[in-house]
């Protein structure tokens, strides 16, 4: 064979990525090398360097410590443990591997993450004497929770237990009953020696009662490519490529699914449709592709497409969703902020992120769900997030490339934290975030309330305005808004129309974005109620729980409620712009009285019927009470 015929043999064979975990000691890093030491992987440079180590650093009672191979870090060699992940590719006859050596500690769990969020397999160490312990079923449910599919259970230092068929059984039994809580479809046990060798590259001979593989046998022979997902096309398009006025083609990595020349596609969000045209490479065209391959694709009609969006097949189309519950592990330093600023990075695309609930979080060590208000280093739990803008996602366990995100500080540029996406959150069924529980930072300033009060010659306080759309309400607060301004005082107004445009553009209607655009707006009125400012506020603000969190906000002596009380019919007679009737048809959703209730308020500071008396007048009541 000449060298180009092994080259294209080399080029052909497929890729397995792998990961070991387990407690510290229990012999990863020495399987590890034994393993590239018994199938002849090593130059004779690195076993020269590796017998000088072994005398000098080892920890193998004199004997060649295979560990050293992996245990690069002077802390690692110093210690005999794994701290951070080391990675190491090798190749045989059948197929090529890249291994991530993870710690087995619980302070590095996010370095586990980290080696493990692209592997296909994992081989889980313990130690034959001591059986199954805490960290074997905390790497468990990592395994799980990345959605690795095979798992390898090898049970290590079978020379210590002398070889005993019986303590091998009891192992894998407890295991088998653990994993039942979890999903993990493929799990294969070993008996092995790491420092000896047995079952490593070739079958012992100390334990003959053994009739499988040995590890890397297994390694070369097991089934992976159907793990990657060939049914849902996904494109996620990373640039717009242009180097000449005659060809424009679009260019990323195929996330999933095949696609072929002359495939009918859609482009998300904008659902316009094409052809694919052509399927080009770096080495020339293709006449289909499939992941995870990188290509350009042209279409046959000239549609707008631009970085972050997605080519998928018309009928078959992941979800497009702003709100959506997922797996966390926080792998920032810095405890969590719940109302920090954050960006999503989803496939190509990064948008702004926030956190409506952690749901609940989970005790790695015993799996137990408890409550939690914020992520410290290594947390994991189930939460609550929405975006500026529609993603567009598959269930993580359905397709990983699509279904995983990183959460990135706004501040810092930092990875706060990976995220394995569930499912999508119906808007009706969003948890309501308003208050702001974290501790407020208030600067001391040099001008007291009462110089402000003697100033303006008012005291500053916030009129909320609620009630059905056409109710009266805008009339009523811009009849008060000049009736203030006529008796010298200094006010400002905010309503929903003027918010939306600037503070409040991305946000939508559904529970949880008309929460946190109230919010926005009670912490406005509150800031500007600090200086001194009468603020005039007009929302329906339908939900009674939201108008006793902004009550609270802006505060109990600096807040009034004014209820404009009239019948929905009252209102639609009132209504010019037509916005019951889109309502009624659909075309508006979430619409106080129409598909969403009008909740009445139980104890209003002022109660107005505007249909009793005209609008002029009921501001003028309004002015009576509060000057």
């Amino acid at each position: 064979m000449d060298i180009k015929q092994f080259l294209d043999q080399d080029e052909k064979k497929d890729l397995l990525r792998l990961l070991t975990a387990g407690s510290v000691d229990d012999g990863k890093s020495t399987m590890i090398g034994r393993l590239l030491f018994d199938s002849k992987k090593l130059y004779e440079d690195h076993l020269i360097t590796l017998e000088r180590d072994s005398k000098k650093v080892g920890h193998a009672g004199g004997e060649i410590d295979y560990a050293l191979l992996l245990d690069g870090l002077k802390a690692e060699r110093e210690q005999g443990i794994t701290i951070d992940v080391a990675y190491r590719y090798f190749s045989t006859n059948k197929r090529k591997f890249i291994i991530a050596d993870t710690p087995g500690h619980e302070q590095y769990t996010r370095n586990m993450v980290t080696g493990g969020s692209t592997a296909n397999l994992a081989i889980l160490l313990i130690d034959a004497k001591n059986g199954i312990i805490t960290q074997t079923k905390r790497h468990t449910f990592l395994v799980s929770l990345l959605g690795i599919k095979h798992i390898f259970l090898a049970v290590n230092k079978m020379d210590l237990v002398d070889y005993k068929e019986e303590r091998f059984e009891e192992i894998c039994e407890e295991y088998k009953q653990f994993v039942t809580r979890l999903k993990l479809p493929d799990i294969h046990f070993f008996p092995i020696s790491a420092l000896k060798g047995d079952n490593i590259v070739n079958k012992s001979q100390n334990m003959k009662w053994y009739k499988g593989k040995s590890l890397l046998d297994m390694l070369e022979t097991i089934h992976i490519s159907s793990d990657r997902n060939f049914i849902d096309f996904r494109y996620p398009v990373q640039s717009v490529l242009r180097p000449s006025h005659t060809f424009r083609g679009f260019s990323g990595q195929i996330a999933s699914g095949v696609v072929r020349k002359g495939d009918e596609i859609m482009v998300i969000p904008s659902k316009k449709k094409s052809k694919i045209a052509s399927i080009s490479t770096f080495n020339g065209e293709l006449d289909y592709a499939f992941p995870p391959q990188s290509v350009t694709l042209t279409m046959e009609d000239e549609i707008d497409v631009s970085r972050g969006d997605m080519l998928v097949h018309p009928n078959n189309v992941p979800k497009i969703e702003q709100h959506f519950e997922a797996m966390l592990v926080w792998m920032d330093e810095k405890i969590m902020n719940p109302d920090g600023q954050f960006f999503l990075k989803h496939t190509s695309q990064v948008t702004r992120v926030r956190f409506d609930k952690i749901r609940y979080k989970i005790d790695v060590n015993n799996l137990h769900k408890h409550d939690g208000d914020k992520f410290k280093l290594n947390e994991i739990g189930r939460v609550v997030l929405t975006t500026a803008r529609p993603i567009f996602f598959d269930a993580y366990e359905k397709n990983r490339n699509t279904g995983s995100f990183i959460i990135i500080d706004a501040i810092t540029n930092n990875t706060s934290a990976v995220g394995m996406i569930i499912d999508r959150v119906s808007s009706e069924n969003m948890p309501v975030k308003i208050s702001d529980k974290t501790k407020r930072h208030i600067s001391k300033s040099l001008i007291t309330n009462e110089d402000r009060i003697s100033k303006l010659n008012q005291n500053a306080t916030t009129i909320w305005l609620t009630g059905l759309h056409g109710s009266g309400k805008t009339e009523i607060l811009y009849f008060l808004e000049k009736i203030l301004f006529d008796n010298g005082a200094t006010v400002v107004v905010l309503d929903g129309s003027s918010v939306r445009s600037g503070l409040s553009r991305e946000l939508g209607f559904n529970k949880s974005d008309r929460s946190e655009h109230l919010r926005r707006v009670a912490e406005t009125a509150k800031i500007l109620n600090d200086q001194g400012i009468i603020v005039l506020c007009n929302f329906i603000s339908p939900e009674e729980d939201v108008r006793k969190q902004v009550r609270e906000i802006i505060g109990e002596n600096r807040f009034s409620l004014v209820y404009v009380d009239a019948s929905l019919e009252w209102c639609k007679k009132q209504d010019s712009d037509g916005i019951y009737e889109k309502a009624i048809n659909g075309k508006i959703k979430f619409f106080a009285g129409i598909d969403k209730e009008y909740e009445i308020p139980n104890d209003p500071d002022i109660h107005l019927l505007s249909e009793k008396k005209s609008l002029e007048k009921l501001a003028n009541e309004i002015f009576h009470i509060i000057k």
